[in-house]
């Protein structure tokens, strides 16, 4: 599957409409993100339409880039129904990306969702 683009258009649309959603942000002039783009890429193509793989240009879209607090690039975000479930900065090996990934696939969201709602009642 191809990676996507995103901007602040179409950003809220692909993670609403998307189960899984594994972003990559970066910047034309970051040598470790052009060096990690062709392993995003390999790894976006092990998996068949079930999870989408998509780029933030940091540069075009300043507002994203503030908005998730990246202050390192490349930095790896994965989305899943909705909620951020990871972020790291920097690349990783094709293999790391690719465990990770299923990882996320694995995870019982139901335990997420009641492992938030326990921390929002402790500080509040």
């Amino acid at each position: 599957m191809a990676v996507l683009e995103l901007n602040k258009d179409n950003f809220d649309e692909t993670i609403q409409n998307n189960d899984i959603v594994v972003l990559d942000f970066w910047a034309p002039w970051c040598g470790p993100c052009k060096q990690f783009a062709p392993t995003y890429e390999e790894i976006s193509n092990k998996f068949d339409g079930d999870v989408v793989f998509a780029k933030i240009n940091t540069e075009d879209e300043q507002e994203l880039g503030g908005h998730f607090q990246i202050r390192s690039i490349p930095t790896l975000m994965i989305f899943r129904e909705q909620v951020s479930i990871f972020s790291q900065p920097g690349a990783m090996a094709g293999a790391d990306l690719e465990a990770i990934v299923n990882k996320a696939k694995e995870l019982d969201m139901e335990e997420v969702r009641k492992e938030m709602a326990k921390q929002q009642e402790e500080n509040s």
